[in-house]
């Protein structure tokens, strides 16, 4: 069922500035980017997380642009249509979620983005 889904996409430069990171922060092999989904409060909805970790059994993995991708299975549905890009601005700096059509249309506006991390 989860064979060939993935359920987020990442773009060339939040996947250049997580090498980066696992670069320069020495993070282990074996670890990848996590991603996923934290539960809301009452009608607030969710909260979408990114780190570096180990694969778990409950895990889908694949790879982007050489990047192993974690997202526990119970998180797929929040994240299908998903994209991590990473902004870096004089107001912040910091991986974002947007919605993939606007990675797709060759970039993205304030409406697009899902939430900020």
């Amino acid at each position: 069922m989860f064979d060939n889904l993935k359920p987020v996409a990442l773009t060339p430069l939040a996947a250049a500035e997580a090498r980066k990171i696992m670069q320069t922060k020495n993070i282990p092999e074996g670890y990848g980017l996590r991603v996923g989904v934290r539960g809301g409060h009452g009608c607030g909805g969710v909260s979408f997380i990114i780190g570096f970790d180990k694969q778990k059994e409950s895990d889908l993995m694949y790879e982007v642009e050489g990047i192993k991708i974690f997202v526990d299975k119970k998180h797929t549905m929040y994240l299908i249509g998903k994209a991590v890009d990473f902004y870096e601005g004089a107001d912040a700096r910091g991986f974002i979620f947007i919605e993939q059509e606007a990675m797709e249309r060759g970039g993205w506006h304030k409406s697009d983005i899902s939430s900020k991390t």
